[in-house]
């Protein structure tokens, strides 16, 4: 995970915390008000997004800046959270597995569901570097987290296995018989 996406998830984690702790407090009147103002910022700020995106699709050289910013997460975990992302959610999956470059592929997603299911395209007995089936599922979760907060869950299905290399080698050579 970068750092800006990093920073974008602690201050989200922050305004929930405050949000909490003002209606933890009793005062109903504040806490309603603190919330409004999120939803208020939010909606400014979705509307500037907007204006951006809008304009830097109104011409060629804008187009190709957007499509730059599209592989930073925290942008396109913006893009997303406003509903102004250009790509579809399978692109923006797509997306998420580059950017981590784990050895997985897509087996299915359901949108119904939020379910990813992945296969992993390993091969061999492993790169050696002792990574487990958890510690990448987490960082795909991360990635995805950012590119696309449809997926909710994952699942990683092992890679089908390699089936055994047969060795074939020339016969030792025997001795010409004299008969």
């Amino acid at each position: 995970m970068s750092a800006a996406t990093a920073g974008a998830r602690e201050t989200g984690l922050r305004v929930e915390e405050v949000l909490d702790r003002l209606a933890a407090s009793g005062d109903r009147e504040a806490a309603s008000a603190a919330e409004e103002l999120v939803r208020v910022l939010m909606e400014f700020y979705g509307s500037g997004l907007a204006r951006i995106v809008g304009r830097l699709g109104e011409d060629p050289a804008g187009s190709a800046a957007l499509a730059g910013l599209l592989d930073d997460e925290l942008v396109a975990g913006l893009l997303t959270l406003h509903d102004l992302h250009p790509e579809d959610v399978r692109t923006r999956i797509a997306r998420a597995l580059e950017a981590v470059r784990e050895p997985v592929e897509q087996a299915g997603f359901e949108e119904a569901t939020g379910l990813l299911r992945l296969r992993s395209t390993a091969t061999g007995g492993g790169c050696g570097c002792g990574d487990t089936a958890d510690a990448v599922r987490q960082r795909v979760e991360d990635a995805l987290a950012a590119f696309a907060p449809e997926v909710t869950s994952v699942e990683l299905e092992p890679a089908a296995p390699q089936p055994a290399l047969l060795q074939i080698g020339t016969r030792p050579q025997t001795p010409a018989r004299v008969s």
